[in-house]
């Protein structure tokens, strides 16, 4: 239907300067689909994707998708362990993936499908019978799509979506998009596609208009769309603002309707700078790998609004509630209060529980499938509190998983490694606050000798770039509450005493004058 309305205008335009018109993303995602089925995939079969953002990263979702199966993106950054970790919940037999990842792949076991195969099978017209054949339909309870997060656990667990809950999200999401894109308006998406900015790549396709995909922010590649105000959109999470923001400070864009962004909290900082360049246009939403875009929406104006009071409060602020999302605050001292001398600070906030017709399905982890509750009410492991008009505040996470550069990182993931060092007493992975990168990981070693950041740095090399410490901190003792847990917390408040930071692309702690 998209070919048939849009045709030859363009769907996708990536970094190296390839173009999708919609009739190119209609052949080539049934290309995918129908290759898939020719292999035997059915319904709810979990198929993998490992591309980085490009436009065969679009039309490989959409092929994977329509022919029933169950879409399993896997972020490009991922390390070979990751990935057989991944395989192993997921149970997928075949990898859509590149050339420069394939023989890595096929070496540790796993069948590969390579995007060149696929533009050739799509170029050569095989299967042209089957290209020509409408697809059946899927039932919607059918396992659809399963994604990737940290998890309590220390490893990543699956989310899993039936194509019936992922087409809800999908329409949610459009029906409380501030403006119905039009043809020929374009969006700017320059995070992992295997997250948000496929939800907005299916939005505005939807609606005829165009996305800019980007592997990553580029200032070299983003000046242009500004200065030439070709953008009427752009996805940037509060990291990303802050590096668009100090590369452009001083300008201004006037043709931008929408800066979309979430994942992280929005400093007033941040919302000052990204104001002056695109104007009172920012608007926050809030969503999870478990319960997708949107959760909870805080428009332009009301973002707007809550940034020019006197004073913003602690926490960030997300807005209230999407059409038929369900949200409820559980109080419990024994998990909001760990350590006594925070207690004050958080005894109006609990955990943040939802339900929504768009929530996944379930969890995978190393026990296998642990289906929600029907009708169940699902754990964020977020804290927070409502304000006095209704809107939601975050003010931290349960499990104290770090956000740094757009990806979440688990720290006791990090720690189980760590824990191999053997020269240091007790290693805490945590974090600090960061304008540039949202936080920035930090490991503290107690009582340490000489050469404990080298052999650290040596356990993690095999660990994904994201999720290594950029710093490494010895103290002689790590703070600890009266029952003997280690607060991540206070630790950090620790490191701010001893150390400033020196904000930016390559973050530097200087030590503090002790006098």
């Amino acid at each position: 239907m998209l070919a048939e309305r849009f045709g030859d205008r363009p769907a996708v335009m990536d970094s190296l300067g390839k173009t999708l018109s919609f009739n190119q993303l209609n052949t080539c995602s049934h290309t995918v689909a129908t290759y898939l089925v020719a292999l035997g995939i059915a319904p709810g079969q979990a198929v993998a994707s490992l591309l980085p953002n490009s436009i065969e990263a679009v039309w490989t979702s959409y092929g994977i998708r329509l022919c029933g199966a169950a879409e399993t993106p896997l972020s490009s950054g991922y390390t070979l362990d990751e990935i057989l970790w991944c395989a192993q919940l997921a149970q997928f037999k075949y990898v859509i993936t590149t050339t420069a990842r394939e023989s890595e792949l096929q070496s540790a076991g796993l069948r590969t499908i390579n995007i060149k195969t696929l533009l050739n099978q799509q170029k050569k017209n095989i299967n042209q019978d089957l290209l020509s054949k409408a697809l059946p339909a899927v039932d919607a309870n059918t396992t659809g799509r399963i994604l990737f997060t940290s998890g309590t656990t220390g490893k990543p667990k699956g989310v899993t979506y039936t194509h019936g809950a992922r087409w809800t999200g999908e329409q949610l999401l459009k029906a409380t998009l501030p403006f119905m894109p039009q043809p020929g308006e374009k969006i700017l998406l320059m995070t992992p596609f295997v997250h948000g900015a496929s939800l907005l790549t299916y939005a505005w396709c939807d609606h005829g208009a165009t996305v800019i995909l980007h592997d990553g922010v580029h200032i070299d590649q983003i000046a242009p769309l500004l200065q030439g105000h070709q953008l009427a959109a752009i996805f940037a999470p509060p990291t990303v603002l802050a590096k668009i923001t100090s590369a452009f400070e001083g300008q201004k864009t006037q043709s931008i309707k929408c800066v979309f962004t979430g994942t992280q909290p929005l400093t007033a900082a941040v919302y000052q700078k990204a104001s002056a360049l695109f104007g009172a246009h920012i608007r926050i939403t809030y969503g999870k790998s478990e319960c997708v875009n949107p959760i909870t929406v805080l428009d332009s104006q009301a973002t707007q609004d809550y940034f020019e009071q006197s004073a913003c409060g602690s926490g960030a602020c997300v807005g209230w509630p999407a059409p038929g999302v369900e949200l409820k605050i559980v109080r419990n001292d024994a998990s909001t209060q760990s350590d006594t001398q925070e207690a004050d600070e958080e005894q109006t906030d609990g955990e943040i529980y939802l339900r929504a017709p768009h929530m996944s399905a379930g969890l995978i982890d190393q026990h296998g499938l642990r289906p929600h509750a029907p009708d169940g009410w699902h754990q964020t492991g977020d804290l927070g509190h409502f304000d006095t008009k209704g809107r939601l505040i975050l003010t931290g996470r349960v499990a104290d998983v770090i956000k740094t550069g757009g990806y979440r990182v688990n720290p006791d993931e990090v720690e189980a490694v760590l824990a191999h060092n053997e020269l240091a007493s007790q290693i805490c992975v945590t974090s600090i606050a960061s304008d540039y990168w949202g936080e920035i990981i930090i490991a503290v070693a107690e009582n340490a000798t000489q050469g404990w950041q080298e052999q650290s740095r040596a356990l993690l090399s095999n660990m994904s770039r994201h999720k290594q410490p950029r710093h490494y901190v010895s103290v002689d003792s790590l703070p600890r509450n009266p029952q003997g847990k280690i607060s991540r917390r206070q630790i950090s408040k620790l490191i701010l005493t001893m150390y400033r930071l020196v904000d930016g692309p390559y973050p530097e702690l200087q030590e503090r004058d002790p006098h």
